[in-house]
């Protein structure tokens, strides 16, 4: 019985092979191998009769076929009987070579097998290949080829044969006349070659000992001169790389005196296929190894190759490296390997070749001589020890070459030197001072930012690998250390070295550490006898200067504030203990910070403090004076670096401050004066900051520096002959008087106050004075700053107050005039900014200015600053910042005009100034003005002191002014109006007696108002200005109204619409709050009202209208309402707000909704008619009187005052307009209606669509808005509950939404809801039916049914509802009762029996031919059952599980997922005692449920996985209860043949009795419709039997699934074929 079935399967399976898919080929022949793996020689018998019963198979399905007993003898070659082994070999060997022609796949497949045999039946193997391996013919391609492949698999097994192979070969290879067959015989003596090396280099494991080389070296020769003299000058390449792949390892075995012999030609017969052919590699590895053997052999004629060779591998090595191609980088790795071997035997000769190839201008030849010597001073050290200075001399012109390809590679070299101890003889540090030159390589030349097809483009940058390389070779050569030291040092100061300063400081600090651990004597620097390094006074001055740009250059701070720590010693004695605390806290500083966040300013001044306390710690004037003058030398360094040298002039003024020789500090800065570059502003302004600085210590002297300086020639234009300064343009001396300018500024601004003061006028201002007349915009600026730090130092002083400012007029008209130049159609330099700021500084200062020329200053000032035009988006941030401070000091100046009068008449005058601003009609100027009154008023109120009781006799008219603009059209007017208007507030206030942290709540409301304003929407703004007004009315003094509201009669004529409609908004308020006070000026208001109609024609006549028709509503409501419904459909805008005003007084609105409900109801929704000629079907088609009467509730609710109305009506209005709803689904307007439609949709469209339904779901969301319901409109919106409610396929769940949306958000209003509702539960209209049943059924779902004792009348209402004709109702009636789950869980059990049955009962709806209330009743049973009581539950569950099982395999998803499911949930609720009738249940669902994980439908399998989860613990396993808890998670991705794998695995182990049930229903699913859940069925059958013990096979019928598997096998989906295939391999275990 075994053998049979064991030969029936795999002939089933070897039918299969011929399947057109290649997967499913491949399952089979995986199959194959299973059951090769179970019984192989079964396995491997069933194929060998297969293919000698199927001769004509053809050659693709033999080839699998092969490929499978390959794979099972390579598994079992120790199991492998001898006659087996013998039968297999006669078999492969017949496959092989049945075709004469070349069949690849096939012969190989065939050719792999015997490889797979020979590696223990070695003897046979050989004795059938040499069967066909005779004498005096050509043996079959793969014959041969197999001998190569058995001589690479079985080296110890095939050796001893190669003297007769060998001897029977040789007269072959004459014979071959075809370059295939030479090809096979050029591999097979390459493997016998390779193998015979392999043995004799392993004699010790060898079974023969005794082999020697010399034993094949005779007939190695005779094949070598038949492959190199007649098969390599071949014009076939692929016999070419064959034979010089060949001839590599052959050469080897030749004999000493042959090899030495044919040497000659040999090489030259290599080297000359470098000319024919692209890919070189197997050429140059050839090369190696006869190179190798030549050596070996100690050949003499070597040397005479020399030239020839080097050449050839020269040549090669030029060749570019493609990074994308392997073979190429192969090839270049076995060419440097042939120069490894020349070195070794050739040194002299390779480097006289290679070194003047370094002189030659073409960049790969440069190159690749370079990788050669780099590789030579690697691979052979000892023999380039004594050639070092020959090398070093030689590299002179590389380090010259401007190439990057080039640079690299010398970089290369020089690394690989500096290992070898090169750099340590003379011209070493050429070497280093080269790879510093490349660390200092700007980012922005490097390689990488080359465009992509550059020849130049290299993989790593030459920065990059140059800065490895330096620091490399600093840590880690240890010899490098003393080359390095101190000699790195010398590359600090010079500019061009600037770029590697970071990698160049890393390296001095570790070298430094290291000598540091050594001892002192070893670290200090040798200054004396090293006169290229620079001084300390230049390595300080270098590295802090650097240090103020610290990230730069790879972050050079740190790194030069490192470098400065562990030379402390080395610059001055006495810094080490003082830097060992300063220069950490620096470092931690720009840890802290990044490149973004870092404050220049703020690091600078740590930078300068670090220096004073340098120059503190040193305490060494001599030192001190020294540092002065090496940083004064280092200035014209940074030329090109303005921020780095501005801060070396502070560093400048720094040290001059600590010295103490004042003729040295005087000589210092009339250097600088004579020396700096004066056109360059950043310049000036750091020559400035220097002297500033400077002044600390020494104002004296500075002072009378810049005197003489003035008075010097310098400032002539032409000068004498002899002076240093000749012929100057005006233009110079204006940048020359700019920075003397600058300087006295700076003086002013840095020197001691208390010295200062007796200076200013004397010393410092009488010299700006001389220059004022001037027109260059730079000296201007100058002399405005230098103005404002003189006064800003004089009112510094403590002794300011005592200060008499004798030419302050002047200097304020100098600062007008210069204000008055500028232009006001731009803002483009900042002299007005700073003019306003010096005059801010100047007017506090005695004698207080002019009342006249305050007047002139403000108005100068308003009109410079004020009209300036907004810049245009994207015009950068850099003018939108001067436009900022510019306006920030007209602030300031302002406030401190305003200081000098703190009365309400000094206010009222700046507002004067600024009113026409206010009322400008540009929107700029607006903004500005207010901005700045808001912040007067807010500095007057702060600082506001009321010495007795006094009125604040402008307040009116203040608040007149600003109160109109909280409308303005910009939003940011709005904003500061209201700020004005709250300040004046206060202010009132504070004259009033109240204290000024009184906080008063109406006037903080102000505050909370401003959100209203920033709001685009006019009904919010007015309604937010009269909240304003609300809160001016009630703060006003009585006396103040009349001049306030006359004032707002002004502003109705405002060019802004919108603060004219402010101005009427705030007058109406201000009347209904304070009227009762106007009765003596009424005439004068209606006078001025009269006058201000007459001036303007606006909409407010609509007023009078909508007043007149509130009025006759009020007395003829049915009339009205009667009226208005005949008026034309749709309703005019004018028709709409005459329906609106009905809704102003809510007794009126309560009757007006009363008459349209009364008229909606009234008539029949529709009438139902034919489409003529068109269609069969019935239409519907709205009745004009409930149409007129819906619209017209949506009109009337629309405005806010109806909502009392609504509220009253709520229950009546809500239910009819859900239920005018339901009935105006699918309706249509009439014809003369549609005709009326289309054309006003050409024309003016009316304000709102008049299709039916639209208009009743519109009406019915006013309902809702009107009711207070905002949450459930949101809430539908959100959801799109109102699309829904308006479509057929949507309508139910739209109403469900509706309901849900009601329980959640207008509970209390659901009683009479719902009272109305039953009302209409038997009404003749089947869809209101649906409607009320839908919206009463979703109540249930929410707890507020119990909560507001809804529950019985709900549950009775629906119950009554059961027998409802329509099955709509019916559903929606079970959808009702299982709701209770969701909304009353907790009363599920005292109803368990009654909702049980009726839902059951639905699973039976005879009815219903699409099974939709059965799908209801399942969907409501699973919600049920977890809450039902368990004796309730029990007695239906077999009934409830029988009566489902027909649904898990129906064609309608929404079916198979509810009835599995509920399936789950029946096993849930069976969890801890369920009977053995429900365990068969269980067990009959398991294989449904696990084919069903792989339904194409994601919500089934989401149900397979819960009914999985719940059926474990009711099969009373652990295990498998755990598995499929582990695996089935919910949103856990599952591995479907794995988890499958695990089931089957603990079924069987546990159940084993269950293998012929599972297996015979599987069955049932391998007929299945869905590809995937049929592809499963065989795989599931699969892993039973995988892990099944054999004995049980009784229970499955063998037959019966060998067959259906067979079927299967021609499946037209290939994956069914594939599974059907994997099982019948697993099958063998039943053999």
């Amino acid at each position: 019985m075994t053998e049979s079935y064991v030969k029936k399967l795999s002939a089933i399976l070897l039918d299969a092979i011929t399947d057109k898919d290649p997967l499913v080929r491949e399952q089979v022949c995986g199959a194959l191998c299973a059951l090769g793996e179970a019984q192989p020689e079964e396995a491997l018998s069933a194929c060998e009769e297969y293919l000698w019963q199927h001769e004509k198979l053809a050659h693709p399905y033999r080839t699998m076929i092969l490929r499978a007993m390959e794979t099972v003898v390579s598994g079992h070659i120790s199991e492998l009987r001898k006659d087996k082994a013998r039968a297999i070999i006669l078999l492969a060997s017949s496959e092989m070579t049945r075709a004469k022609e070349l069949v690849c796949d096939w012969q190989q497949a065939a050719s792999n097998v015997l490889v797979a045999v020979g590696k223990r039946f070695i003897s046979q193997v050989m004795e059938e290949l040499l069967s066909k391996f005779q004498p005096g013919a050509l043996p079959h391609y793969f014959v041969v080829q197999t001998l190569a492949s058995l001589a690479a698999s079985n080296v110890f097994g095939m050796v001893p044969f190669l003297t007769s192979i060998l001897s029977t070969m040789l007269p072959m290879l004459g014979m071959a006349k075809h370059d295939t067959m030479r090809v096979a015989f050029c591999c097979v003596l390459q493997h016998f070659s390779e193998s015979t090396l392999e043995y004799l280099a392993n004699l010790d494991q060898a079974p023969d000992p005794t082999v020697r080389k010399d034993t094949f070296a005779t007939d190695i020769f005779s094949a070598y001169d038949i492959l190199f003299n007649h098969w390599l000058p071949s014009r076939e390449a692929k016999l070419r790389l064959a034979v010089v792949e060949a001839l590599g390892p052959m050469s080897h075995l030749l004999p000493s005196e042959k090899l030495e012999e044919q040497l000659p030609k040999l090489l030259p017969g290599v080297l000359a296929l470098y000319k024919k052919h692209a890919e070189t590699f197997h050429v140059s590895k050839s090369l190696g190894q006869i190179l190798e053997a030549a050596v070996t052999v100690g050949s003499r004629t070597l040397e005479a190759q020399l030239d020839s060779l080097l050449a050839a591998l020269h040549a090669q090595i030029c060749v570019p490296v493609e990074s994308s191609s392997p073979l190429v980088v192969s090839n270049q790795k076995e060419v440097l390997r042939c120069f490894t071997v020349l070195a070794s035997c050739a040194p002299d000769r390779l480097l006289a070749f290679l070194l003047p190839k370094l002189d030659t201008n073409n960049e790969r030849t440069r190159v690749g001589t370079l990788q050669v010597v780099r590789h030579v001073i690697n691979s052979a050290a000892s023999q380039m020890e004594v050639k070092k200075p020959f090398i070093l001399s030689s590299m002179r012109l590389p380090l010259l070459d401007t190439n990057s390809k080039v640079k690299r590679a010398v970089v290369q070299v020089i690394s690989a030197m500096a290992h070898h101890g090169y750099l340590e003889q003379p011209g070493g540090e050429a070497m280093v001072e080269y790879i510093v030159q490349q660390c200092a390589l700007p980012p922005e030349m490097e390689p990488w930012k080359l465009g992509p097809d550059s020849e130049d483009l290299a993989t790593d940058s030459v920065r990059a690998i140059s800065i490895s390389t330096l620091y490399l070779v600093s840590t880690t050569v240890d010899r490098m250390s003393d080359v390095l030291w101190p000699y790195l040092l010398k590359f600090l100061t010079p500019v061009r070295f600037t770029g590697a300063l970071t990698p160049l400081c890393k390296s001095l600090v570790h070298l430094a550490q290291k000598r540091q651990e050594v001892g002192a004597d070893a670290f200090l620097v040798q200054y004396d006898s090293n006169v290229t390094l620079p001084s300390p006074y230049a390595i300080t001055t270098r590295l802090l200067t650097v240090s103020s740009n610290p990230y730069l250059g790879d972050g050079r701070g740190a790194a030069a504030l490192r470098l400065l720590n562990v030379l402390h010693h080395s610059i001055h004695p006495s810094l080490g203990q003082r830097w060992a605390t300063t220069i950490p806290l620096l470092l931690e500083h720009l840890d802290g910070c990044t490149e973004e966040t870092l404050s220049q300013k703020e690091w600078e001044e740590k930078l300068l403090a670090f220096l004073r306390d340098t120059l503190a710690a040193a305490s060494d004037n001599t030192w001190t004076c020294q540092l002065s003058l090496e940083m004064c030398r280092q200035l014209s360094c940074y030329d090109a670096e303005p921020q780095e040298k501005n801060f070396l002039y502070k560093c400048i003024g720094t040290t001059l401050g600590a010295a103490s020789s004042k003729d040295m500090v005087r000589k210092q800065l009339q250097e600088l004066l004579e020396t700096a570059r004066h056109q360059e502003e950043t310049e000036r302004e750091g020559l400035a900051c220097c002297f500033g600085i400077c002044a600390i210590s020494h104002l004296d002297d500075v002072l009378a520096q810049l005197e003489n300086f003035m008075r010097s020639d310098v400032f002539r234009k032409s000068t004498g002959i002899f002076n240093i300064f000749k012929d100057r343009s005006e233009n110079e001396v204006e940048k020359l008087k700019s920075t003397v300018i600058l300087c006295y500024g700076h003086v002013a601004a840095q020197a001691p106050r208390e010295l200062v003061l007796a200076k200013v006028e004397s010393d410092i201002l009488r010299n700006i004075f001389q220059y004022f007349s001037t027109k260059d915009p730079a000296l201007k600026l100058c002399l405005i700053q230098s103005v404002c730090m003189a006064s800003q130092a004089i009112c510094s002083s403590a002794q300011a107050s005592s200060f008499h400012f004798s030419r302050k007029a002047e200097l304020v008209a100098q600062m007008m005039e210069f204000i008055k130049a500028e232009p006001q159609d731009s803002l483009r330099t900042p002299i007005r900014k700073k003019a306003m700021l010096a005059c801010t500084y100047l007017v506090p200062l005695d004698p207080a200015l002019d009342e006249q020329v305050q007047v002139d200053m403000i108005h100068s000032c308003l009109h410079s600053v004020l009209p300036v035009p907004p810049e245009p988006e994207g015009e950068g941030d850099h003018q939108e910042s001067l436009y900022l401070d510019t306006m920030h000091t007209l602030e300031e100046v302002l406030t401190s005009l305003l200081r000098r009068n703190m009365t309400p008449q000094g206010l009222q005058t700046m507002v004067e100034h600024l009113s026409p601003w206010i009322k400008s009609p540009r929107g700029h100027e607006r903004v500005r003005a207010l901005g700045l009154s808001a912040c007067l008023l807010q500095y007057f109120l702060e600082h506001l002191h009321v010495s007795a009781l006094v009125p604040f006799h402008n307040l009116g008219v203040l608040i007149g002014l600003f109160s109109p603009r909280c409308a303005d059209l910009w939003p940011a007017t709005r904003q500061e109006a209201v700020s004005c208007v709250y300040a004046l507030l206060y202010l009132h206030l504070g004259y009033e007696g109240f204290s000024r942290d009184y906080r008063d709540d109406a006037i903080e409301r102000l505050l909370t108002l401003k959100e209203g304003l920033a709001h685009p929407d006019p009904a919010i703004l007015f309604h937010t200005c009269h909240s304003i007004a609300q809160i001016i009315a009630k703060r006003l003094p009585p006396e103040q109204l009349i001049s306030l509201l006359l004032t707002m009669f002004e502003g109705l004529g405002d060019p802004d619409k919108n603060c004219s409609r402010a101005a009427t908004v705030m007058i109406n308020c201000l009347l209904k709050e304070r009227g009762n006070m106007l009765l003596e000026k009424v005439p004068e208001i209606v006078s001025v009202l009269r006058s201000k109609l007459q001036e303007t024609r606006e909409e407010y006549v609509l007023q009078a209208a909508r007043h007149s028709v509130y009025l006759l509503a009020s007395q003829h409501c049915a009339a009205v309402v009667s009226s208005l419904l005949g008026s034309p459909l749709p309703f005019d805008s004018h028709t709409c707000i005459l329906w609106r005003a009905l809704a102003v007084e809510p007794g009126l609105t309560t009757q007006v909704l009363g008459l349209l409900l009364e008229k909606m109801s009234r008539d029949v929704p529709f009438k139902e008619t034919r489409a003529f000629l068109l269609s069969s079907s019935p239409g519907r088609v709205a009745t004009l009187l409930p149409l007129a009467a819906t619209c017209a509730l949506y009109e009337v609710m629309s405005v806010l005052a109806s909502g009392p109305a609504v509220l009253e009506l709520y229950p009546q209005l809500f239910t009819a307009l859900l239920l005018r709803v339901g009935c105006t689904v699918g309706v249509v307007l009439p014809r003369t209606l549609q005709a009326k439609e289309r054309r006003s949709a050409g024309s003016a469209p009316a304000p709102r669509s008049l299709e039916p339904c639209s208009s009743a779901v519109d009406a019915l969301q006013a309902v809702l808005l009107r009711g207070g319901n905002e949450e459930v409109v949101q809430r539908m919106e959100l959801e799109g509950g109102w699309r829904l409610l308006g479509t057929s396929a949507g309508h139910e769940e739209g109403v469900a939404r509706l309901a849900s949306a009601m329980a959640k958000f207008a509970g209390p209003r659901l009683p009479l809801v719902m009272k109305e509702l039953v009302c209409t539960q038997s009404s003749a209209y089947e869809i209101q039916r649906v409607t009320s049943t839908g919206f009463l059924a979703e109540l249930l779902s929410s707890s507020v049914a119990d909560d507001l004792l809804l529950l019985e009348p709900l549950l009775h209402n629906l119950a009554a509802r059961q027998k409802d004709p329509c099955a709509s109702v019916r559903r929606l009636v079970l959808r009702g009762l299982a709701n209770i789950a969701s909304g009353s869980p907790d009363k599920v059990r005292a109803h368990g029996p009654q909702l049980l049955t009726a839902v059951i009962g639905g699973l039976d709806d005879r009815d219903d031919p699409h099974s939709l209330v059965a799908l209801e009743a399942m969907v409501g049973l699973a919600r049920l059952l977890d809450l039902a009581e368990p004796q309730d539950l029990r007695p239906l569950l077999l009934h409830v599980a029988i009566r489902i099982r027909p649904f898990f395999d129906s064609e309608k998803m929404e079916l198979r997922s509810a009835s599995i499911r509920l399936f789950g949930h029946l096993n849930k609720a069976c969890h801890g005692g369920c009977a053995d009738t429900f365990l068969e249940q269980v067990v009959g669902g398991l294989v449904p449920l696990l084919l069903h994980l792989r339904d194409p439908q994601a919500p089934v399998t989401s149900a397979c996985r819960f009914a999985l989860r719940m059926s474990g613990p009711n099969l009373k396993c652990e295990q498998l209860a755990a598995a499929l808890q582990q695996h089935l998670q919910d949103g856990r991705g599952l591995h479907f043949g794995e988890f499958l794998n695990c089931t089957c695995k603990l079924l069987m182990h546990h159940f084993p009795d269950l293998l012929g049930r599972l297996v015979s229903t599987s069955l049932f699913y391998f007929k299945s419709s869905w590809e995937d859940v049929r592809a499963a069925a065989p795989m599931l059958t699969g892993f039973l039997v995988l892990h099944v013990e054999a004995e049980h096979r009784p229970q499955v019928d063998l037959e019966q699934l060998t067959t259906a598997l067979q079927l299967l096998l021609k499946d037209p989906a290939p994956l069914v074929r594939m599974k059907a295939a994997e099982t019948l391999g697993r099958l063998v275990k039943f053999a």
